[in-house]
Parts: C-alpha cells; structure tokens; sequence
C-alpha cells in the first residue's frame, strides 16, 4: 500500500501537534514534516517534494496564501488550506482557492473534541481525493504521451518545413506516419483536448505561473551569482542576508504583482437596478471541491446584460460564502450576492446559496421568483445542498431552466439533475473530467445520462451562456 508523504504547515505548535495526529490517523498518510512559517514552507516543499501540504493561511513573514503561489508555480502539489473565520482569514481562503488551493478546510476548535474529530474526518476525506486527482492526471498525462508516441518525429518536421519541402516529406511518408495522419487512430479524448476554447484574459493563470517561474529561477541564480562576488568584501560585522529567505521574499513579490496584474482589470457593471423581477430563463448551478475557481471562470463569461438569474450551490461552511460572493462579484460583469431569505430574483445577477442553509426558488403570489432559505437536515451530507435547489425548480416549467454541474466531490445535485431532464428542462451542462479539479459530481450526474453537453469548464460557460441568450 501506498503511503503518502505529507508537509503540516502551521504557526501554531499546539495546532501542527493536531493536524499531524489527525493526518496520522489513516495508515495511508505520513506526516513527512512541518514547518511553521510561509518562508519554512516553501523551502521544505522544494527539499522535501512532499505528495500533499496542509497549510494555515494566516502566517508571519509570508502568509499561506502568497506560499502557496509560489509552491504551486514551482511544482504544483495539492494544497489544503486551514483556515480560521475571522474576516481576513475568510478572505484569503477564497483567494488561495483561485490561485490553485485544492480545497479548504476550517480550523478545529480545541476547546471541543467532537468539533475537532468533524475536522479530521472532513480532512482525511479531501486528502484521499486530492492524492487521487493527482493520480489521475499522471494517468491522463501519460496516455497523452503514448498518443503522442504515435506520431513520428519526422511528421512535426515535415508539417513546419513549410511548401518548400512538402514534397520531399510526402516521398518519404513512412507506415508510421501514415496511421499518425488517420484520425480514427486517435482516441476520442486526444482530439477533444486539441479543441481549445477561446480563453479570458481574467483566467490565464496558468501563462502567470509559468512567468513566476522562470522569474523565481531567475531570481536564484542572480542571488548566488551577486552573494558569491560580495562575500570576500564583507567585513566581519556585515551579517551575510539569509539567501532563501531573501530569495522567497523576491519571489513572493513577483508572483503576488503578476497574479494580481492578470485581476486589476475590473468590468464596469451595468445598472440592473430598473431591471424588474420579470424574466422567462433561469439558470442553476451546483459544485463543490474546486468550486470557487470554477464558478470566477464561468461568471466572468456572463455579459452585464445576462437575461436571466443565476442561482448557486456552492458546498461551502457558513461565512465563508459572503467572501465568496463579493470576491466573483468583484471580477464578474454581473451582480454576485450572497442570497438572503425572501429576496426577489433579477436578471444579471447571480445568488449564492449562504453556508449552512438550503436555498430553494419559489413563485410568489405576485407572480415573482424569490429566495427561499430553510436550515433543514442536510440533503446528501450538504446543507446548502444541490438536490434541493434543483428540486424546487421541477414546478416551474414556464421558465426556460438551463442546469450546470460543476466539479466537485460526490453526487449531489445529479438526482434531481436526473428529474429535471426527464421533465424536459431546455438545456443541461455538466464539466468534464479534463478541467474538473474533482470529477465526482459531473460524473454521477453524465452516468445517470442526463447531462446534454459534457465540456471543459471554458467551452461550457461559453456554450451556456449562448444557450440562455440564443432567442434573445
């Protein structure tokens, strides 16, 4: 049996003691080390190569989140996040979940044991998915390179020697790469990831990594080679500068500036405060595990003038989905709020479900859409919970209903999905594997057969948001 090596990063001895006997717990885990500041961090993630970093947020000298930027530029490792609920813990962990974070979990309260055995079962539970994600993209990327495989040396030259040498190259066009030039040697998925989606400039955050580093290698070499002519001039009472905590501190500048320049754009909104409560689509989304990054993606699609509501389910703790809400709001077009009990629905503008309660739409007896919010048993382990939201649209088949499924853990939400299209709602979407940072919740709603389009997360938003605004 496999067992995975895993980093503990906190500032907090007594809270690195916890995590690790939590991680401990399940045979498959080791803790490999830990470390106690964001600078520690990213040093023993370069040594130490670990499969999996469970790391605070909140941190001296470099903070979870700017680590995390760095780590995830250098050798992308799954990251769980520790967060704690003060307001700029909250704030921070929305942001590490753009910026590549797995998941997140909420700190244990010591003070209650029940509380902190909740903890470690919801943290064991997401490092097994996270050690399986990466699992399955090491698969996926090797079946590329066989495919790839296929193709013989000689056809790449051929295709960029231009017209000059087209001749000689079909002359001499060998067995080899004569299968190569058959499209039906290729298996589906190779074609399919050759279609690339027009991109956002919001979302190429994997173009920003790979500038940070260059930048963070960069930054190394001129560090050694400038500390290696100053040494001999340094008097004895010159303290030598710690060379990789320097080094961290440049690079933690540098990919904070580059993530941030690719965010400073911010839309103009369209005023929808005239827009009335009237509108014949709406649109329902649901996922979890890589949430947050997915649904920045999707909205930053939807134009400010989007004809219909947005509603979400995004399984999230209580609080953290008020971040969450003015975090997309800040980067979308349209409005994002966090749903509130009894507010009236509006085109542009997209309702987030609030941590801890069921959120279901109802008509009114003015013939308006509103919010419902109820504190319910949880549906499928969740409150909010994807089933319940999508149940409470089955009445309303006046509207034009137009479902998403985006990646997340389990299967909530492809129940209902699974009912909506039996009762012919007009389109439903689910994100592919490829894109997915969990292919759980898709993948039970495309196995029930009830998914109409299955596509990477970029394609879907672009294909929805034509769905809703096709007859307008």
């Amino acid at each position: 049996m496999s067992v995975y090596q895993v980093l503990v990063v906190d500032d907090s001895a007594f809270m690195r003691k916890i995590i690790t006997d939590l991680i401990q717990q399940d045979p498959s885990f080791r803790v490999a080390d830990t470390a106690a500041t964001g600078v520690e961090a990213v040093e023993k993630a370069r040594s130490l190569r670990p499969d999996l970093i469970t790391m605070d947020v909140e941190m001296p000298e470099l903070n979870g989140l700017d680590a995390l930027k760095i780590i995830m530029a250098e050798q992308p490792i799954p990251i769980i996040m520790l967060s704690g609920i003060n307001e700029t813990g909250l704030k921070e962990t929305i942001k590490a979940l753009e910026a590549g974070a797995f998941d997140f979990i909420r700190k244990p309260s010591v003070q209650f044991r029940q509380d902190i055995y909740e903890v470690g079962t919801e943290l064991r539970n997401q490092m097994k998915e996270a050690v399986q994600m990466m699992e399955r993209r090491a698969r996926r990327a090797a079946e590329k390179d066989e495919v790839a495989a296929w193709i013989a040396p000689s056809e790449v030259s051929a295709s960029s020697a231009g017209k000059k040498n087209k001749d000689a190259a079909v002359h001499h066009k060998t067995p080899e790469k004569t299968i190569a030039q058959e499209p039906k040697s290729a298996p589906p998925e190779s074609v399919s990831k050759n279609i690339s989606a027009p991109r956002s400039a919001k979302t190429k955050l994997e173009d920003i990594k790979s500038i940070t580093q260059r930048l963070a290698q960069e930054l190394e070499t001129d560090k050694k080679e400038t500390e290696k002519k100053a040494r001999p001039k340094a008097s004895k009472k010159e303290k030598e500068p710690d060379k990789r905590s320097s080094l961290v501190i440049q690079a933690k500048h540098e990919a904070v500036a580059s993530l941030e320049a690719a965010e400073t754009k911010k839309p103009k909104k369209l005023d929808v405060s005239l827009s009335s409560g009237t509108f014949s689509k709406l649109v329902a989304i649901g996922c979890s595990t890589g949430g947050p990054r997915a649904l920045k993606t999707l909205l930053s699609h939807f134009p400010g003038d989007f004809e219909a509501p947005i509603v979400i389910v995004q399984h999230m703790p209580p609080d953290f989905t008020r971040s969450l809400a003015a975090r997309l709001d800040s980067f979308s077009e349209i409005h994002v709020v966090e749903a509130a009990h009894g507010m009236l629905l509006k085109a542009g503008t997209a309702y987030i479900a609030p941590g801890g309660y069921h959120m279901r739409v109802r008509e009114n007896r003015h013939a308006e859409y509103e919010i419902v919010l109820g504190s319910e048993d949880p549906v499928n382990g969740h409150r909010p919970s994807v089933d319940t939201l999508f149940e409470s649209l089955l009445p309303y088949d006046v509207l034009e209903r137009h479902i998403a499924i985006l990646t997340g853990m389990g299967s909530d939400g492809a129940r209902m999905m699974k009912r909506l299209y039996e009762a012919g709602v007009t389109s439903t979407f689910a994100e592919n594997e490829e894109t997915c940072v969990v292919y759980g919740m898709p993948r039970a709603a495309a196995e029930l057969g009830c998914v109409n389009q299955l596509l990477p997360l970029e394609e879907l938003a672009d294909r929805l948001v034509k769905a809703v605004t096709r007859n307008g």
